[in-house]
């Protein structure tokens, strides 16, 4: 456990159908550094995971929407899926939410399909990233420049391809988070 982290928020925004590792294992990472991970969803309750082929187990949501702001966290992770983002991306409180820590400077981790919420969140554009593969011409339609690693850093904002590249993402998020706000980062 960090010391330094002692203190620190993240939020971790996802609804139904979110891929269930790229949850849990950031969710759990983070928690064994010290930081306190909130789950946030558009509504209270509970929330469904998707595990690869099946629907898998249910997470507590510790915060709604309509409770939350960017001030109250340090960082936010969006894990991917394909039925949580094209949910989250249609959701305006999601949108504004995620908006919110690129225009106040802090770390943003997204993984495989959850760019879909950030295209449509308007920050992509000019940004280094990476997706699942399949979302390589949505991020180039809307202006990133998508390279395949599987961890790619611009400013804060960390992007992934696959739970396969889980550890590489958690430990640049970590990085990351413990470099604070970055001027460079924008919405």
């Amino acid at each position: 456990m960090s010391q330094d982290l002692m203190g620190v928020r993240v939020a971790i925004m996802a609804t139904d159908g979110f891929e269930e590792s790229e949850l849990a294992v950031p969710k759990a990472t983070l928690a064994a550094e010290g930081i306190e991970v909130h789950v946030v969803a558009p509504e209270r309750g509970t929330i469904r995971a998707w595990a690869e082929t099946q629907w898998g187990e249910e997470y507590s949501v510790d915060k709604s929407l309509d409770e939350v702001s960017a001030h109250d966290y340090h960082a936010l992770v969006l894990p991917g899926g394909v039925i949580n983002p094209d949910s989250l991306r249609t959701n305006e409180k999601a949108l504004t939410f995620a908006r919110d820590f690129f225009k106040e400077g802090k770390p943003v981790g997204a993984i495989c399909h959850a760019a879909w919420t950030l295209i449509n969140a308007g920050v992509v554009d000019g940004r280094r990233m990476t997706s699942v593969p399949s979302l390589q011409k949505d991020l180039e339609n809307a202006g990133a420049k998508w390279e395949d690693s599987e961890v790619v850093c611009d400013s804060a904002f960390v992007t992934s391809r696959l739970p396969k590249d889980l550890d590489a993402f958690c430990s640049k998020m970590i990085e990351e988070i413990h470099e604070g706000r970055h001027r460079k980062q924008h919405a």
